[in-house]
């Protein structure tokens, strides 16, 4: 049977390393997601996750001067890729399942799919609102928010299916993680709301969770310390994403609602070039995840965009 992630963590006295794959666009291959796989390999991750992308809508002119709206999904197949690397690997793999474009029969079909797969653990998400929409709007007969994607999940860990007219069902076997937010989720109207949902989350199941991504560990164990207090008790996973560009320095934070410590800020401005930036975003991770490992931190996740040679080097350095 593969090996949950909770297990994993709860069996390890020490900090592991892991990371994040985002599916090839449409008209690629899986070469790409292998090549950076091979390089990350033999640090021994004990899981990768797979991101998915709902879809988003364009507008192409016509001949006649009007739009025509159409629906694309730019990075699909986060199930079979999952399952490529579950059994080419044999590492566990972590898909994510996202509210935004899904019904709830839809996410029961997808979630019976990785069960029947042998993929039992997936990481629950709420989704970004569609591009054309000013705010998230759930899929007719979809979940809203994650708590409700965690308790569908926990249904079927309970043998509970959509239909009630089924009988003699079989228990799926889950492990899920949830995201969690050091620096608040941009939507939240404060730190101590953001929370109360997080422990919803835990309450109606998740296993643990895995922070979005920071650049101050003050923020994370400040985090740490305020879900403990609160009552959350699961593991906490920091994600990490070592800056590479000039360009993160505004991207990040209006992305993703974090700061970039002044220090980091500056060394990056110094740069002359690419290179540079590259190197001063893996020195800074290198002294973050060092500190994370003296922490206690369960797992240190790494989100590479698809990119190993940072990720590598910090990785050769901590692990």
């Amino acid at each position: 049977m593969p090996q949950k992630v909770i297990d994993t963590i709860r069996q390890t006295p020490k900090t592991l390393f892991s990371f994040e794959l985002l599916p090839p666009l449409k008209g690629k291959d899986i070469d790409g997601l292998y090549a950076t796989i091979d390089r990350l390999v033999e640090f021994k991750p004990p899981f990768i996750n797979i991101t998915y992308h709902r879809e988003e809508v364009v507008y192409q002119p016509l001949k006649n001067g009007l739009m025509q709206k159409k629906t694309v999904r730019k990075r699909p197949g986060t199930v079979a890729i999952a399952a490529a690397i579950r059994y080419k690997y044999d590492i566990p793999v972590v898909p994510h399942m996202i509210c935004g474009g899904f019904s709830r029969e839809e996410t029961e079909n997808a979630l019976l799919d990785l069960h029947f797969l042998g993929i039992d653990n997936v990481l629950a998400l709420r989704g970004d609102p569609a591009k054309s929409e000013r705010g998230f709007v759930p899929d007719p007969g979809g979940n809203r928010y994650a708590v409700e994607l965690v308790r569908q999940i926990m249904d079927l860990n309970r043998g509970k299916y959509l239909d009630p007219e089924l009988v003699n069902t079989h228990p799926t076997r889950f492990s899920v993680g949830v995201a969690g937010y050091p620096e608040k989720h941009i939507e939240a109207p404060n730190p101590e709301q953001d929370l109360a949902y997080l422990k919803e989350k835990v309450d109606a199941g998740a296993d643990y969770i895995v922070t979005q991504l920071f650049f101050d560990n003050a923020k994370y164990f400040d985090f740490v310390r305020r879900c403990r207090e609160a009552g959350i008790e699961v593991p906490i996973i920091p994600g990490l994403k070592p800056i590479a560009t000039q360009g993160h320095l505004s991207l990040l934070p209006q992305v993703f609602n974090i700061d970039i410590p002044q220090e980091l800020a500056r060394a990056v401005m110094a740069c002359k070039n690419s290179a540079e930036v590259m190197q001063v975003g893996v020195e800074w991770a290198i002294q973050q995840s060092r500190e994370l490992v003296q922490f206690g931190a369960p797992v240190i996740h790494f989100y590479t965009m698809g990119k190993a040679d940072n990720v590598r080097q910090i990785a050769q350095a901590v692990f």
